[in-house]
């Protein structure tokens, strides 16, 4: 692994086999597929606004897989929010989720990795026996958390490349600018800001039913099902009814934005995260009524908390027409402009709008196209980069879209490359394939963040 820079505060683990240079490909034939192209994002998300109308009997259906003993106001057909809108229009060509497990089933046979990998795990399951090298970081992690004052550019430093199951919640804790680096205030942090959680429970809660919130409860009860749907973990009541109380409070808070789909999605990392502090082993399937009450109101709390620390840095993202999202798409765009021009002029050729397949990617930080245990690892960096959510996660998806560079250019037609790219086979990815996204994203960043042209020939 190599540093291009001692003097950068980051030091990503960069493998010197991404020093490469792309083969210019033979360009296929031209297929004279013609498609409606929208001229703006408005129209983009009006033609597209029939693909997610839910009829009623859907509407019981998902409604119906929530938690039966919390009322929905009856008669609630449709969402007033137009952010809630703009956000859902550009999975429309999303292969279903049955499609997609016989997709998954053609690949080849590699081990179950836990939900919460270990940094040892790797791509195997179970938990094999510390190195003598993982066992040095854990120590030096435990040494830094253990201090008096926490020195948090160290910890970045060290978290970068992967933070040890073991000390990641409170790694995240410290990270995200919920806990304070002074190792005395903690525990006295940690209880106010419990509490003021559930003060905003009891003062807000009520208020769900309340005709000027009851769109937004709705929205929010029918999207927590869909939430990682093919993980037990997150079918549970109990689990619902906290991604419930979390979203619903944050909304209210934040009226400028308000709830926008894709926010749930945002919850599930630090949900895991925290509840890895009680779960040793089979995370996925673990009944977390069986907690005692307290410990699961502080996991709930601290999931709010960070989230929201999270989402101060992207706002922008979820307020109005989302103009955080198209300004990253736009530059995403121009970004593999001058990376790869054969898949920019690919697309172009077909017709493929960067807005129809990496708007999830901006929305939902990717969490979409990962599993989870891979978004974990993932946001291990994205805490300790600067400007990890915004600005550095543009050159991991740039990163990730020149992964599947030759999958995208034999892809001779518009639909197969809709397709493609939204569903990418990750299913058994792992530490490593982050770790080298990581590294060749931070190669990218390295290269074009500081040009005086960046996103310009």
């Amino acid at each position: 692994y190599l540093c291009f820079n001692s003097q950068i505060p980051q030091h990503p683990p960069l493998d010197p086999r991404l020093r490469r240079t792309y083969p210019k490909d033979t360009k296929p034939k031209f297929n004279n597929i013609k498609t409606k192209k929208a001229s703006s994002f408005h129209e983009f998300a009006r033609s597209t606004n029939d693909a997610w109308d839910i009829d009623d009997e859907e509407d019981e259906e998902f409604l119906g897989t929530f938690n039966p003993a919390v009322s929905i106001p009856p008669g609630l057909h449709t969402t007033s929010s137009v952010q809630n809108q703009v956000a859902t229009r550009f999975d429309f060509l999303s292969v279903s989720s049955k499609e997609n497990e016989l997709k998954q089933q053609s690949l080849p046979v590699r081990p179950i990795i836990p939900l919460v990998a270990r940094i040892s795990d790797q791509n195997a399951s179970g938990a094999p026996p510390m190195t003598v090298r993982e066992k040095s970081r854990l120590d030096k992690f435990r040494q830094l958390l253990a201090s008096p004052n926490t020195d948090l550019e160290e910890l970045r430093k060290h978290s970068w490349s992967g933070i040890p199951r073991e000390v990641r919640p409170i790694t995240w804790r410290l990270l995200s600018g919920y806990l304070p680096a002074n190792k005395e205030r903690r525990e006295l942090v940690l209880k106010r800001k419990r509490e003021e959680y559930f003060r905003f429970i009891e003062q807000y809660y009520h208020s769900r039913t309340d005709e000027h919130y009851k769109d937004t409860y709705r929205q929010i009860h029918i999207d927590i099902p869909r939430t990682n749907p093919l993980i037990p973990l997150f079918q549970q009541p109990a689990v619902q009814e906290i991604f419930e109380r979390i979203l619903f409070i944050w909304a209210i808070r934040h009226p400028a934005s308000g709830y926008v789909q894709g926010i749930n999605d945002l919850v599930t990392p630090f949900f895991v995260v925290f509840l890895s502090e009680f779960v040793t082993e089979d995370m996925e399937n673990f009944d977390v009524a069986a907690l005692p009450l307290e410990t699961q109101r502080n996991i709930e709390a601290d999931s709010f908390w960070c989230m929201s620390k999270l989402l101060d840095g992207i706002q922008d993202n979820y307020t109005f027409a989302q103009p955080g999202i198209q300004n990253k798409v736009k530059a995403l765009e121009e970004l593999v402009s001058r990376i790869d021009e054969d898949i920019h002029n690919h697309f172009k050729r077909y017709e493929v709008e960067y807005l129809q397949f990496a708007f999830r990617w901006m929305n939902n930080l990717l969490m979409r196209e990962l599993p989870l245990r891979c978004t974990i690892r993932l946001w291990d960096t994205y805490q300790a980069e600067a400007e990890g959510f915004s600005r550095f996660h543009l050159y991991v998806c740039a990163a990730f879209l020149i992964k599947w560079r030759k999958e995208i250019l034999s892809m001779v037609d518009f639909q197969g490359l809709l397709m493609l790219l939204q569903n990418l086979p990750t299913i058994h990815w792992g530490n490593e394939e982050v770790g080298l996204l990581l590294a060749e994203a931070y190669r990218l960043k390295y290269m074009f963040a500081d040009a005086p042209s960046h996103y310009k020939r």
